[in-house]
């Protein structure tokens, strides 16, 4: 599988500590992100750090990898002091990390992305067949079927997923950090790349992983650090730890996701998807989503559960008017919303909270408040100027209600855990008082704790008389706040089940394997 570089002579044993943090603290002007962190990485070993969203996980893999440079403290590397100048100057030294949120260039080929800045020259130029025999040996190792030649924007979420995590193997580093490297990722993708890391770490590289999927990051663990509000709370080999060890030392209790609201009656149908077929954007002249129907009530949380390929996210886009729908019809409130655009659509009532908010969710540039007051922009335009007293409003209301812990509206929305960025996202588009709001994979990239805040509001607001539609590829998703859980497979609804449904059962619908 992938190719590693030779051990040194002098490289410590498997299992030995290569990499270390020591006494490590970050400041940002008066917030205090790290908290003199002690953190070391084995060799050839999974060394998976946990936390909720803001616990300055992302912080310590930037300053191990050289983004980012620590306030004090220091990094040792095979026992010797190291200060990284840059991610390159990490990178010499054999650390590499790919980053939570993708940092491809999508104009690109997945060949060029991989090479970017390390072009294979000769003396007459680029070897641009090397580079695509290397990257093709890449996809296969990662068993995906992609071209090297195909630009990053054609590939689906999950695929770009995959070309960043190949470009950061193509480097064959020492230690590899891994931050949330599967939040896109379908299972059997998620399987493909546990592979790979044994492969590693089998070689003697290093990894360090983080990830928001509990149980799934303990099947590749071997040393499990907790992080809370920018200290080490607990450390331990995998063999000692279960679930709830990981839940108690990361929010300080065992709790869930959280249950259907209940105390109220649902009220008229809402939202009504009839007879929909969405074609495939390769031209295939495949259905993804085929003559399927699907109708809820205001005041219904209905959950859309999948495996990767399932339909889910095409059918959200296209009755959210992102995509065009070839057959059937989209009602809201029994109005047809045939022919209206997405901002038709939202001014009717019908919001989308995308997939990669980061990507189609949010405008990098701009503050927190900016944000969350775009979609509602036409309520505070008066001709052709804006009432800044009126949007303040909205943005302080939003701030309020979804919760999200900002320094204030002016901070740039870069600034914010992905949890509350998520947030932002969800928040904007309740400022505009819709009746029906959809979410694709609300919890993606999120931890525990922000994901049951999220839960939290969506149940709130369904007891408001807001439908809510959102999917999930995790099943326990599906067994938390939804009344109505719907399972599709193939482009079509396989199943339906009440809130008492078991994964098993919802599984076994998807056409996912049931492991006894």
């Amino acid at each position: 599988m992938m190719a590693t570089p030779e051990t040194r002579d002098q490289a410590p044993a498997v299992g030995g500590v290569v990499l270390s943090a020591r006494d490590v603290v970050k400041s940002y002007g008066g917030v205090h992100a790290l908290k003199g962190v002690n953190f070391d990485v084995h060799r050839g070993k999974v060394t998976t750090l946990f936390g909720e969203n803001g616990a300055g996980k992302s912080t310590l893999m930037k300053i191990l990898a050289g983004v980012e440079t620590p306030t004090s403290g220091s990094i040792e590397l095979d026992g010797a002091g190291v200060a990284f100048s840059s991610s390159t100057d990490a990178r010499e030294h054999g650390i590499s990390i790919i980053h939570q949120e993708l940092s491809l260039a999508p104009n690109l080929s997945v060949r060029d992305n991989i090479f970017m800045g390390r072009e294979l020259r000769t003396p007459t130029g680029v070897n641009f067949a090397e580079e695509a025999r290397q990257t093709r040996a890449l996809m296969e190792d990662l068993e995906e079927d992609i071209d090297p030649l195909t630009r990053v924007q054609d590939l689906r979420l999950g695929q770009q997923q995959v070309v960043e995590i190949a470009r950061a193997l193509s480097v064959q580093s020492r230690i590899l950090i891994m931050d949330e490297p599967t939040s896109a990722l379908s299972a059997s993708e998620v399987e493909v790349l546990f592979k790979v890391i044994r492969d590693l770490t089998s070689r003697g590289v290093s990894i360090v992983y983080i990830s928001h999927h509990l149980e799934e990051a303990l099947q590749i663990t071997d040393y499990a650090v907790v992080l809370r509000d920018g200290r080490i709370t607990a450390t331990a080999e995998a063999r000692d730890i279960d679930l709830a060890w990981i839940v108690r030392n990361m929010v300080g209790e065992n709790f869930d996701l959280g249950t259907p609201p209940t105390g109220y009656e649902f009220g008229d149908v809402a939202l009504s998807i009839e007879d929909v077929s969405v074609a495939d954007e390769s031209g295939s002249g495949m259905s993804v989503v085929d003559h399927l129907s699907l109708s809820v009530r205001a005041g219904e949380i209905v959950c859309v559960y999948g495996l990767m390929g399932a339909g889910r996210t095409e059918l959200l886009e296209a009755v959210a008017g992102r995509s065009p729908v070839t057959s059937g019809k989209v009602l809201l409130k029994g109005q047809d919303l045939a022919g209206l655009s997405i901002a038709g659509r939202i001014a009717k009532g019908l919001v989308l909270v995308p997939e990669d908010r980061q990507r189609d969710g949010l405008v990098q540039t701009m503050t927190v408040g900016s944000n969350l007051s775009l979609a509602s922009i036409g309520t505070f335009v008066k001709g052709m100027l804006l009432s800044f007293p009126r949007e303040r409003e909205i943005v302080d209301a939003s701030i309020r209600n979804v919760h999200v812990k900002t320094a204030g509206a002016g901070v740039p929305i870069g600034s914010l855990s992905g949890g509350n960025q998520q947030k932002v996202v969800i928040g904007k588009m309740l400022a505009t008082h819709p009746k029906v709001i959809l979410l694709d994979e609300p919890s993606r990239g999120i931890d525990i704790g922000a994901k049951a805040e999220v839960f939290r509001l969506l149940s709130e607001s369904a007891k408001q008389g807001l439908a809510v539609v959102f999917s999930t590829s995790e099943v326990g998703e599906c067994l938390s706040i939804a009344h109505r859980i719907v399972v599709m497979r193939r482009g079509k609804i396989s199943a339906e089940f009440g809130p008492d449904a078991t994964k098993d059962q919802i599984m076994a619908a998807s056409g996912e394997a049931v492991v006894a």
